[in-house]
């Protein structure tokens, strides 16, 4: 008798924010922990924020790129996070509105927030999205409440970022600076990935399941299929994604989804929480010294760049 074809691995990456130490750890222990057959060939899919808060945000997106080419045999999946997408609208990456509005227009709704967040006003800024002006601004407030941290630069903290390209924050410069490969990597993040038939072990056995990865999770009351168009289309006329940025409307997942068995995979929310189908992978939140996890199906192991593997 043949054996029967071992099932897929799927390995999900929680937020890297430019830790590039961090990512590094994390893969050698994700390829010395997993057998290699199932290592070489693992569907991986990294859940978004690679920028921004640690100091070597280049070093991370260079080291992303060289994936497809060091791992021919992998499936690689990069979502653009809440930070990913800033970053990209500061470049001027982001498609235009599916309805031919103005990035302007989104402004509005934000605007009374403009003074505190010292939104951007350099060179470019009339046609950028709202969260590149967000994103490149400088906060007037020095300390986060919310957080007890202090602000790097702007809301989002993106003062490293723009050091680890050679610029100071808020430069126009960026947009030279950035080198083509890495305005590539960012241009082609996708906002949602959806993946069937993978396995996940629990209480009651194996459960095949419909996966659904988004960074930060779909929204409660909103029509799931109406979210889904609008990522899937990559629409930018919306000035704030609550799939991609929204806290307490997007932990659970929406009840039309239950139905069948869904996981819907996140990171963005500085936890590492798994409870049934709903998968938290953001344990670092892009503290120093937090680590970065991985979950991986079907076996729901967590492997952490702190872990210390035995020789």
């Amino acid at each position: 008798m043949s054996e029967s074809p071992q099932p897929k691995t799927v390995i999900c990456i929680g937020d890297i924010h430019g830790f590039i130490t961090k990512l590094q750890n994390l893969w050698s222990n994700l390829e010395n922990t997993l057998n290699p057959s199932q290592f070489q060939t693992a569907t991986i899919i990294f859940l978004g924020d690679y920028c921004d808060r640690g100091p070597q945000t280049n070093q991370v997106i260079d080291f992303l790129i060289t994936l497809p080419a060091r791992y021919p045999n992998q499936k690689h999946v990069f979502l653009s996070g809440n930070h990913d997408f800033a970053f990209a609208a500061f470049l001027r990456l982001l498609p235009p509105p599916l309805d031919g509005s103005e990035f302007s227009e989104g402004w509005k709704e934000f605007e009374d927030s403009e003074e505190r967040e010292g939104w951007f006003k350099g060179d470019g800024y009339e046609k950028m999205h709202l969260q590149g002006r967000r994103w490149s601004g400088a906060i007037k407030a020095k300390f986060n409440v919310a957080k007890g941290t202090e602000y790097q630069g702007s809301i989002y903290d993106a003062r490293p970022t723009f050091h680890s390209y050679g610029v100071p924050h808020g430069s126009a410069d960026l947009v030279k600076a950035v080198p083509d490969e890495h305005k590539k990597f960012l241009a082609d993040l996708v906002w949602v990935h959806e993946e069937d038939d993978v396995l996940m072990n629990t209480d009651d056995g194996v459960k095949c399941c419909k996966l659904i990865a988004v960074h930060a999770g779909l929204e409660k009351g909103v029509d799931v299929k109406e979210q889904m168009k609008i990522l899937k289309a990559r629409d930018t006329r919306i000035p704030k994604l609550q799939p991609l940025s929204g806290r307490k409307n997007v932990w659970d997942i929406p009840e039309e989804l239950s139905a069948s068995p869904t996981i819907i995979v996140s990171g963005h929310h500085a936890k590492l929480h798994v409870e049934g189908y709903r998968l938290i992978i953001d344990e670092g939140g892009g503290y120093q010294d937090k680590p970065v996890a991985a979950i991986v199906l079907p076996s729901m192991t967590i492997i952490r760049d702190t872990d210390v593997l035995a020789k």
